[in-house]
Protein backbone atom coordinates (compact mmCIF):
# COMPACT_ATOMS: atom_id res chain seq x y z
CA UNK A 1 0.00 0.00 0.00
CA UNK A 2 1.41 3.42 -1.17
CA UNK A 3 2.25 5.80 1.82
CA UNK A 4 -0.78 8.11 0.45
CA UNK A 5 -2.99 5.60 0.59
CA UNK A 6 -1.98 4.61 3.71
CA UNK A 7 -2.24 8.33 4.72
CA UNK A 8 -5.84 8.15 3.71
CA UNK A 9 -7.08 5.04 4.82
CA UNK A 10 -5.74 6.17 8.55
CA UNK A 11 -7.47 9.32 8.72
CA UNK A 12 -10.32 7.97 7.52
CA UNK A 13 -10.76 5.48 9.90
CA UNK A 14 -10.14 8.15 12.74
CA UNK A 15 -12.59 9.83 11.29
CA UNK A 16 -15.09 6.76 11.01
CA UNK A 17 -14.56 6.29 14.59
CA UNK A 18 -15.18 10.00 15.39
CA UNK A 19 -18.28 9.48 13.75
CA UNK A 20 -19.57 6.26 15.34
CA UNK A 21 -18.30 7.46 18.84
CA UNK A 22 -21.19 10.59 18.34
CA UNK A 23 -23.32 8.36 17.08
CA UNK A 24 -23.20 6.39 20.33
CA UNK A 25 -22.92 9.05 22.84
CA UNK A 26 -26.26 10.44 21.20
CA UNK A 27 -27.94 6.87 21.52
CA UNK A 28 -28.11 6.43 17.47
CA UNK A 29 -26.91 3.03 15.59
CA UNK A 30 -23.60 3.81 13.96
CA UNK A 31 -24.79 2.45 10.60
CA UNK A 32 -27.20 5.25 10.48
CA UNK A 33 -24.37 7.87 9.70
CA UNK A 34 -22.61 8.23 6.65
CA UNK A 35 -19.55 9.82 5.60
CA UNK A 36 -19.23 11.86 2.17
CA UNK A 37 -15.49 12.18 1.76
CA UNK A 38 -15.19 15.37 -0.07
CA UNK A 39 -12.91 15.18 -2.58
CA UNK A 40 -12.86 18.36 -4.38
CA UNK A 41 -10.09 20.25 -5.86
CA UNK A 42 -8.16 16.90 -5.15
CA UNK A 43 -6.34 14.51 -7.83
CA UNK A 44 -8.75 11.49 -8.84
CA UNK A 45 -5.71 9.40 -7.99
CA UNK A 46 -7.16 10.15 -4.26
CA UNK A 47 -10.32 8.88 -4.48
CA UNK A 48 -8.75 5.74 -6.42
CA UNK A 49 -6.88 4.72 -3.14
CA UNK A 50 -9.40 5.63 -0.84
CA UNK A 51 -12.10 3.25 -2.49
CA UNK A 52 -9.98 0.38 -2.47
CA UNK A 53 -9.82 0.98 1.22
CA UNK A 54 -13.85 0.22 1.36
CA UNK A 55 -14.80 4.24 1.47
CA UNK A 56 -17.95 4.87 -0.75
CA UNK A 57 -19.42 8.20 -0.92
CA UNK A 58 -17.53 11.06 -2.24
CA UNK A 59 -18.70 14.33 -2.71
CA UNK A 60 -17.87 17.03 -5.21
CA UNK A 61 -18.99 20.38 -5.75
CA UNK A 62 -18.09 21.52 -9.36
CA UNK A 63 -19.53 20.20 -11.90
CA UNK A 64 -16.77 20.36 -14.76
CA UNK A 65 -13.85 18.40 -12.25
CA UNK A 66 -16.36 16.01 -11.10
CA UNK A 67 -17.82 14.83 -14.54
CA UNK A 68 -13.81 14.24 -15.29
CA UNK A 69 -13.27 12.29 -12.53
CA UNK A 70 -16.24 10.40 -13.16
CA UNK A 71 -14.90 9.23 -16.45
CA UNK A 72 -11.72 8.78 -15.21
CA UNK A 73 -13.00 6.39 -12.13
CA UNK A 74 -15.74 5.23 -14.09
CA UNK A 75 -14.40 1.24 -13.07
CA UNK A 76 -14.98 2.18 -9.36
CA UNK A 77 -18.24 1.03 -7.32
CA UNK A 78 -18.74 4.44 -5.60
CA UNK A 79 -21.48 6.78 -4.91
CA UNK A 80 -21.33 10.45 -6.32
CA UNK A 81 -22.43 13.23 -4.22
CA UNK A 82 -23.15 16.75 -5.60
CA UNK A 83 -22.86 19.18 -2.66
CA UNK A 84 -21.91 22.43 -4.70
CA UNK A 85 -23.79 25.15 -5.94
CA UNK A 86 -25.42 24.24 -9.31
CA UNK A 87 -27.10 26.46 -11.59
CA UNK A 88 -29.66 25.26 -14.00
CA UNK A 89 -27.62 25.62 -16.88
CA UNK A 90 -25.36 23.16 -15.69
CA UNK A 91 -27.97 21.04 -14.41
CA UNK A 92 -27.95 18.64 -17.83
CA UNK A 93 -24.25 17.27 -16.73
CA UNK A 94 -25.65 16.37 -13.11
CA UNK A 95 -28.74 14.76 -13.61
CA UNK A 96 -28.87 10.97 -13.54
CA UNK A 97 -24.92 11.19 -12.58
CA UNK A 98 -25.22 11.33 -8.97
CA UNK A 99 -26.21 9.50 -6.53
CA UNK A 100 -27.77 12.38 -4.95
CA UNK A 101 -27.99 15.74 -5.33
CA UNK A 102 -27.72 18.15 -1.61
CA UNK A 103 -27.72 21.62 -2.76
CA UNK A 104 -31.71 22.13 -4.67
CA UNK A 105 -32.84 25.37 -3.48
CA UNK A 106 -35.08 26.90 -5.95
CA UNK A 107 -38.35 25.42 -7.93
CA UNK A 108 -36.53 26.27 -11.19
CA UNK A 109 -33.70 23.86 -10.69
CA UNK A 110 -35.28 21.33 -9.37
CA UNK A 111 -37.39 21.26 -12.19
CA UNK A 112 -34.57 21.50 -14.59
CA UNK A 113 -33.11 18.59 -12.71
CA UNK A 114 -36.08 16.94 -13.12
CA UNK A 115 -36.50 17.18 -16.99
CA UNK A 116 -33.27 16.47 -17.27
CA UNK A 117 -33.45 13.27 -15.31
CA UNK A 118 -36.40 12.24 -17.08
CA UNK A 119 -34.57 12.71 -20.70
CA UNK A 120 -32.06 10.20 -19.44
CA UNK A 121 -35.35 7.58 -18.05
CA UNK A 122 -33.99 8.41 -14.76
CA UNK A 123 -35.21 9.82 -11.12
CA UNK A 124 -32.75 12.06 -9.50
CA UNK A 125 -32.65 11.91 -5.76
CA UNK A 126 -32.16 15.58 -4.26
CA UNK A 127 -31.84 17.25 -0.92
CA UNK A 128 -33.26 20.69 -0.63
CA UNK A 129 -30.54 23.09 0.88
CA UNK A 130 -31.85 25.53 3.40
CA UNK A 131 -30.04 28.60 4.66
CA UNK A 132 -31.93 28.69 7.91
CA UNK A 133 -29.21 31.09 9.44
CA UNK A 134 -30.34 33.29 6.45
CA UNK A 135 -26.69 34.74 5.76
CA UNK A 136 -26.65 36.39 2.31
CA UNK A 137 -23.59 34.95 1.11
CA UNK A 138 -24.50 31.46 0.99
CA UNK A 139 -27.13 29.35 -1.14
CA UNK A 140 -30.15 28.15 0.00
CA UNK A 141 -34.01 28.03 0.49
CA UNK A 142 -35.22 30.72 3.05
CA UNK A 143 -36.99 28.73 6.69
CA UNK A 144 -40.17 30.69 5.76
CA UNK A 145 -40.32 29.10 1.98
CA UNK A 146 -39.12 25.85 2.25
CA UNK A 147 -42.77 23.95 2.62
CA UNK A 148 -43.73 25.85 -0.79
CA UNK A 149 -40.52 24.56 -2.73
CA UNK A 150 -41.33 20.89 -0.91
CA UNK A 151 -44.64 20.99 -1.60
CA UNK A 152 -43.64 21.82 -5.97
CA UNK A 153 -41.22 19.32 -5.82
CA UNK A 154 -43.45 16.71 -5.01
CA UNK A 155 -45.00 17.45 -8.15
CA UNK A 156 -42.07 16.42 -10.80
CA UNK A 157 -41.46 13.44 -11.88
CA UNK A 158 -37.89 13.11 -12.74
CA UNK A 159 -36.92 14.10 -8.91
CA UNK A 160 -37.22 12.32 -5.39
CA UNK A 161 -37.13 14.43 -2.37
CA UNK A 162 -34.90 12.32 0.45
CA UNK A 163 -34.40 15.38 2.82
CA UNK A 164 -32.42 18.46 3.82
CA UNK A 165 -29.09 20.13 3.79
CA UNK A 166 -27.53 22.99 5.60
CA UNK A 167 -24.18 24.60 5.82
CA UNK A 168 -24.36 26.59 9.17
CA UNK A 169 -22.80 30.19 10.08
CA UNK A 170 -18.96 29.82 11.12
CA UNK A 171 -18.34 29.14 14.11
CA UNK A 172 -15.37 28.79 16.56
CA UNK A 173 -16.89 26.84 19.05
CA UNK A 174 -18.82 24.13 16.86
CA UNK A 175 -21.20 23.90 19.77
CA UNK A 176 -22.70 27.26 18.92
CA UNK A 177 -23.75 25.60 15.37
CA UNK A 178 -25.74 22.66 17.22
CA UNK A 179 -29.19 25.12 17.21
CA UNK A 180 -28.80 25.16 13.11
CA UNK A 181 -28.30 21.62 13.09
CA UNK A 182 -31.66 20.81 15.62
CA UNK A 183 -33.66 23.11 13.20
CA UNK A 184 -33.13 21.53 10.61
CA UNK A 185 -34.20 17.92 12.24
CA UNK A 186 -37.30 20.09 13.49
CA UNK A 187 -37.94 21.24 9.66
CA UNK A 188 -37.84 17.56 8.25
CA UNK A 189 -39.95 16.00 10.55
CA UNK A 190 -42.64 18.86 9.95
CA UNK A 191 -42.08 18.50 6.67
CA UNK A 192 -42.89 14.85 7.06
CA UNK A 193 -46.06 15.49 8.35
CA UNK A 194 -47.05 18.12 5.79
CA UNK A 195 -46.21 15.76 3.02
CA UNK A 196 -46.47 11.83 4.46
CA UNK A 197 -43.21 10.77 3.59
CA UNK A 198 -40.22 9.59 4.68
CA UNK A 199 -37.49 12.03 4.56
CA UNK A 200 -34.55 9.93 5.78
CA UNK A 201 -31.57 12.26 5.15
CA UNK A 202 -30.30 15.20 6.88
CA UNK A 203 -26.93 16.26 5.25
CA UNK A 204 -24.98 18.33 7.85
CA UNK A 205 -22.35 18.67 9.80
CA UNK A 206 -18.11 19.30 8.53
CA UNK A 207 -14.77 18.85 9.36
CA UNK A 208 -15.19 21.45 12.17
CA UNK A 209 -19.00 21.03 13.64
CA UNK A 210 -19.64 17.08 12.86
CA UNK A 211 -20.02 16.18 16.39
CA UNK A 212 -23.44 18.20 17.07
CA UNK A 213 -24.78 17.69 13.89
CA UNK A 214 -24.62 14.11 14.75
CA UNK A 215 -26.35 14.09 17.97
CA UNK A 216 -28.72 16.10 16.52
CA UNK A 217 -29.68 13.78 13.52
CA UNK A 218 -27.42 14.08 10.73
CA UNK A 219 -26.85 11.35 8.53
CA UNK A 220 -24.59 12.46 5.88
CA UNK A 221 -21.83 13.81 7.17
CA UNK A 222 -19.54 15.88 4.36
CA UNK A 223 -15.45 15.78 5.81
CA UNK A 224 -12.61 17.14 3.45
CA UNK A 225 -9.58 18.33 4.92
CA UNK A 226 -9.80 16.05 7.82
CA UNK A 227 -9.19 13.42 5.47
CA UNK A 228 -7.59 14.89 2.56
CA UNK A 229 -5.72 17.57 4.18
CA UNK A 230 -5.47 21.55 2.82
CA UNK A 231 -7.02 21.90 -0.50
CA UNK A 232 -4.66 23.21 -3.33
CA UNK A 233 -6.25 26.19 -4.76
CA UNK A 234 -9.02 25.84 -7.64
CA UNK A 235 -7.48 26.87 -11.19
Amino acid sequence: MSNRKNELAERTQQVKEALAEAARAAGRKTEDVSLVAVSKLHPASDIRALAETGQVDFGENYVQEAVGKQEELADLDVRWHFIGGLQSNKAKFVAGNFALVHSVDSRKLANTLSNKALARDAVQDILLQVNIAGEEQKSGISVENLPELADAVMEMDGVRLRGLMTMPPFFDEPERARPVFARLRQLRDELEGQLGISLPHLSMGMTGDFVPAVEEGATLVRIGTRIFGARPPRA
